[in-house]
């Protein structure tokens, strides 16, 4: 990279750095660092959901998936869109209208009020874990893309740089620095992809004659996929919106239920059309690319050289002239960085609200419990490196991690907010069911039928063994 390109690229981050430590002065209390002060406004709220819920998923997993899939990759955050606005609708008004949860933290606070303590605290294990492991995708997205735009940079070390920065400027700012700063940087990616990445990429590869000459047909269509990814995006990404650490914390940032709902309704419409069609545009335009041969003096000869997930990256490094380059990496760093602090977060607030404050008497107001909070967020950090570290696959990684909370906490979600025959017993049973059926058959190297997901079976042993045992326990208890 070009001295000019690192130089923007530093300065970004250490003013995010900067902003980071502005709000590691003026954190308060619990209220500051994990619900930013319960009064955030609807558009803030919206462009932090979207850009924690796009993240790295958006900049090399959906990137890899127009590498592979082309134009009908997009349909992966068409599940998202249907996710957010269903949440809108069912969600937020029994959160926001019920008084209990005027004082939360977190998501599995739900679980406390309908269910028992017991049953929250096992929610708050799942969720942990699965939003540092999806912590640890965002840690690896920022490694692919700076190492292969980087010259000299190799994995490794940018893993370990690209981490460092995002648990920092996390365990400095909490959620309020979070929230603002995602409105700031999803701009930052809007005007870079459309004024200077997408048209830039379409000129150098030669445009539709050269897209047209290259790909399979199939890859400029919306029907290249089969009614099994739709499945598997569906289980798999939907139900997060329900289920999400994350979003939870942002709904109780929100002042009140109309401004949660406007800004659950701008997150869907820009996670689909508007980010999903530039995310595998961009993958397509590296996949002409690699088979064009632009990416030779990369090591990368043709496509069956070139990582799926490495594409974007490689291809930015090869088309954007000086200047423009570190521009667009901040850019993508910085959308990126919007998931991995909010997950980080989110898991952070698990441990210390869910876990830890169950054995201990932690003053929420107090700058006590923002600076426990910290601590154990730079441990979460360290130990999602580490996962980072040992993993390979952006897209498998974040899907994986999703998968292992929906799977168990889903069932007993809807079964809360719908459903008065639910009982705790029920809950527990699905979220242990349903986690282990989803993990067992994931790693058992059988041939499932249909060739569908794990999570389908997760879920759907999750579903039989709540409303069973709720049956039989509804009046035992």
């Amino acid at each position: 990279m070009h001295p000019v390109d690192l130089t923007i690229f530093i300065i970004y981050v250490t003013g995010l750095l900067g902003f980071g430590y502005f709000f590691f002065k003026n954190n308060k209390g619990g209220d500051d660092y994990y619900v930013g002060g319960r009064n955030m406004k609807s558009y803030h709220v919206g462009l932090s959901v979207v850009a924690t819920d796009v993240g790295g998923g958006f900049s090399i997993g959906l990137g890899g998936l127009g590498f592979v899939m082309g134009l009908s990759g997009s349909w992966m955050l068409f599940t998202g869109l249907v996710g957010a606005w269903l949440a809108a609708v069912f969600l937020i008004p029994k959160i926001k209208q019920n008084a209990f949860f005027d004082d939360a933290y977190t998501f599995p606070q739900l679980f406390e009020h309908y269910y028992s303590a017991r049953v929250a605290f096992v929610a708050a294990i799942i969720s942990a874990i699965g939003y540092a492991g999806f912590t640890s995708s965002q840690m690896l997205a920022g490694a692919k893309l700076a190492s292969g735009t980087f010259v000299g940079l190799d994995h490794d070390m940018a893993l370990y740089i690209m981490g460092a920065v995002a648990v920092i400027y996390t365990v400095l700012g909490g959620l309020k620095a979070v929230i603002y700063t995602d409105t700031i940087q999803w701009a930052l990616l809007m005007i870079g992809l459309i004024f200077i990445g997408i048209p830039i990429a379409y000129i150098e590869i030669g445009g539709m004659e050269a897209i047209r000459a290259t790909v399979d047909p199939a890859m400029l269509t919306l029907t290249n996929l089969s009614w099994q990814d739709l499945v598997y995006w569906g289980v798999t990404i939907i139900p997060i919106w329900f289920v999400g650490m994350t979003l939870y914390q942002r709904i109780y940032a929100c002042h009140d239920e109309q401004t949660a709902k406007k800004a659950w309704y701008l997150a869907g419409v820009f996670e689909w059309p508007v980010m999903a069609f530039l995310g595998v545009l961009l993958g397509l335009f590296a996949r002409v690319a690699a088979d064009q041969g632009m990416f030779e003096f990369l090591g990368a000869a043709d496509i069956a050289d070139t990582d799926p997930e490495t594409g974007l990256p490689m291809l930015l490094r090869t088309v954007l002239p000086v200047g423009l380059l570190g521009i667009m990496m901040a850019a993508y760093f910085s959308a990126i960085l919007s998931t991995a602090d909010s997950c980080l977060m989110a898991s952070s607030g698990n441990v210390v609200t869910d876990i830890i404050g169950k054995f201990t008497k932690l003053d929420h107001d107090s700058t006590a419990f923002v600076r426990i909070s910290q601590i154990v967020t730079l441990i979460i950090g360290i130990l999602a490196l580490m996962l980072a570290a040992a993993m390979t696959n952006v897209l498998d990684l974040m899907l994986d991690s999703y998968a292992f909370m929906v799977s168990g906490l889903f069932v007993p979600v809807i079964g809360a907010l719908f459903w008065r025959k639910s009982t705790p017993a029920g809950a527990l049973t699905a979220m242990i069911l349903g986690g282990f059926t989803t993990i067992a058959l994931r790693y058992s190297g059988l041939d499932l039928p249909y060739g569908l997901d794990p999570n389908v079976f997760g879920i759907s042993m999750s579903a039989i063994s709540f409303i069973i045992v709720s049956y039989i326990t509804f009046n035992q208890e």
